[in-house]
């Protein structure tokens, strides 16, 4: 149903406080929970004994106490102690999950632990550890599937028509903007310039513009997660394919993660940069990202419930979907060759 071998996104660092948290990923319900030494671990969320969720537990400084009969169980899922019982049965124990801390964001790996790419770190999310940049997210569910979330974001011709208010623009410049798509193997890569354009209200509260801007659009498309670099320039005063380009940068993470067949996970946080003689713009810029993914969700939603009542008939692509599709080959190539390794 998913490919497994990836690293997907089980949460934020900043989530695990001071009580576990539950999620299903991938089909899998999942405790999410962080010692006293700060280590980060993922267990099968069932107790072994009578199999009430362990999310439904306290957190103490080895571990992770079931809330029915008091066994402890530490972040490898080996059960430590039993109130009144000397000896712990050597069965005492639940499923753990391979995570990793990086850039405050906490990866899971499902799939196959001798994998190569296990030994290897997660994704790297550089804008959270940049200093030009400051950086806050959140995290929405949806009740679509994880694909259509991938389409949204990898065609952004809808944002003049869904965001208007906040970094939507002349809609009819959103689509007709010169589109590049290419990658190699896992990797789609999406390119949109729409020089020229008049800046929308999420740019000109945050930077200075003269006037008419540059802007860009580039998608990094991973199976389990999208880097959306977006910004802007004032128009003609650099070329905005040079890497080292000023202006207004939005550096967008998107890490989906499936729940179900049917409902999925969104992780995002947005990191800007800033402009001294404006003032700091990390909140509103937070509260419009969220507000227009929000518009997103409502959207992707009632589009998977006309999916649903309408099945038979075939959906007409044009020249937006180029980069979606591509991503979709992706998807499936792998689901095949999953089956396959699964057969022999």
């Amino acid at each position: 149903m998913f490919p497994l071998n990836q690293w997907y996104v089980a949460g934020f660092d900043w989530e695990l406080q001071d009580r576990p948290v539950a999620r299903t990923l991938l089909d899998r319900p999942v405790v999410l929970f962080k010692n006293a030494s700060g280590e980060v671990a993922a267990l099968e969320d069932r107790c072994c004994h009578r199999s009430l969720p362990l999310s439904c537990g306290t957190l103490e400084s080895q571990g992770l106490r079931c809330g029915y009969h008091g066994l402890l169980f530490a972040p490898d899922g080996r059960c430590i102690d039993v109130p009144g019982q000397a000896r712990v049965p050597a069965k005492a124990c639940v499923k753990s999950y391979q995570v990793a801390v990086r850039n405050q964001v906490i990866w899971i790996w499902m799939g196959e632990p001798a994998n190569e790419t296990t030994r290897s770190e997660p994704p790297e999310i550089s804008a959270h550890d940049d200093v030009r940049y400051r950086f806050k997210g959140g995290v929405f569910h949806y009740q679509a599937p994880y694909q259509l979330i991938h389409d949204n974001l990898l065609d952004l011709s809808h944002v003049g028509y869904v965001h208007g208010k906040t970094i939507g623009g002349n809609a009819r410049t959103h689509m007709e903007a010169p589109t590049r798509v290419s990658g190699t193997g896992q990797h789609v890569h999406v390119v949109r310039h729409m020089l020229n354009s008049q800046p929308p209200a999420t740019y000109t509260a945050a930077w200075p513009f003269r006037g008419r801007i540059d802007r860009w659009q580039e998608i990094d498309f991973h199976v389990s997660h999208l880097n959306i670099f977006t910004g802007a320039v004032d128009a003609g005063s650099e070329p905005i394919d040079n890497p080292d380009r000023g202006g207004f940068h939005m550096r967008g993470f998107h890490g989906i993660t499936p729940e179900s067949a049917t409902t999925s996970h969104y992780f995002w946080t947005m990191a800007c940069s800033g402009h001294p003689d404006m003032p700091d713009n990390l909140e509103d810029v937070y509260q419009q990202t969220a507000a227009t993914f929000e518009e997103d969700r409502i959207i992707i939603e009632a589009q998977y419930r006309n999916l649903r009542r309408f099945p038979q008939p075939a959906m007409v692509d044009i020249h937006v979907d180029a980069g979606a599709n591509r991503a979709r080959r992706v998807i499936d190539d792998l689901l095949a060759h999953q089956h396959q390794a699964a057969l022999s």
